[in-house]
């Protein structure tokens, strides 16, 4: 039997995030199901098919799903459910502050639209950068979207700020890991100041003295979380021309990657 697309684990974790349906004073058409309909935009994201050919059996047409992955971004239900992980994570002691890595990684945007620029390194094709920072052990913490021709250093600080403040026992929910390494394109002052500003420390590699052969001994895994986000093959490719549905399948992916975390480590 295949495995279900919205496991009972992934659905106690979201079903308290729902809005409230809205009442129909004048009757309607019923509702579909939350979860059948999380279970269509699950199925979009893994398989990266358009909405209008979104089997049948799902009991949600495409557009129904895209609706209610648009109201949910709307709401904050995507970045509260990758909150709500990330928590799980630090109760169970499996969430390491003390070394986290940022890296980026751009994609093609083949309809254009908002946060989407020339790629320098695609013939100037229209693309979209993916800015992400991770834990020591590959969790992604915060993410933000640029134009493909945005440089990474301008995003250091927005991706820094991205990641959600994390409760775990008393006092204030945490949001800054101890280290932060980064490669060369991050070697700026501004960037190192930024991390100071956060109370970060800076391990960013030095042009014309670091050498590359010991780069990335603790970068790695930042790049391996960014290789799992384009196994969803919703984004490999940017097929939206709207930023806020692409950010919704983003912080979608990088919410299912914690909760393998959750199984693999807890």
């Amino acid at each position: 039997m295949s495995k279900p697309l919205v496991s009972d684990d992934l659905w106690e974790a979201i079903v308290p995030l729902l809005p409230r349906e809205r009442s129909k004073p004048k009757g309607g058409r019923p509702r579909c199901d939350d979860r059948l309909a999380l279970a269509g935009i699950i199925f979009v994201l893994r398989s990266g098919i358009p909405w209008e050919m979104l089997p049948r059996e799902f009991g949600c047409s495409g557009m129904t799903c895209w609706r209610r992955l648009r109201d949910w971004q709307t709401a904050g239900v995507w970045a509260k459910l990758h909150r709500v992980l990330l928590e799980r994570l630090s109760d169970a002691g499996h969430l390491d502050w003390s070394r986290a890595s940022l890296d980026s990684a751009a994609i093609a945007a083949k309809r254009g639209g908002a946060e989407t620029g020339p790629n320098p390194t695609d013939r100037g094709k229209p693309g979209t950068k993916r800015h992400l920072v991770v834990d020591r052990r590959g969790t992604p913490l915060g993410v933000r979207l640029s134009p493909a021709n945005r440089h990474d250093s301008m995003m250091l600080a927005p991706t820094l700020d991205a990641v959600p403040g994390v409760r775990h026992g008393r006092g204030r929910p945490r949001k800054r890991p101890g280290k932060l390494h980064a490669d060369k394109a991050y070697d700026h002052g501004r960037c190192r100041s930024e991390c100071r500003k956060r109370r970060i420390k800076s391990r960013i590699a030095r042009r014309g003295i670091d050498s590359s052969e010991r780069l990335g001994r603790h970068r790695w895994v930042v790049e391996r979380t960014l290789a799992w986000l384009n196994r969803f093959r919703r984004l490999a490719i940017r097929y939206e021309r709207r930023a806020d549905i692409h950010e919704a399948f983003v912080i979608l992916g990088c919410a299912l990657i914690c909760l393998n975390q959750i199984r693999r480590f807890c």
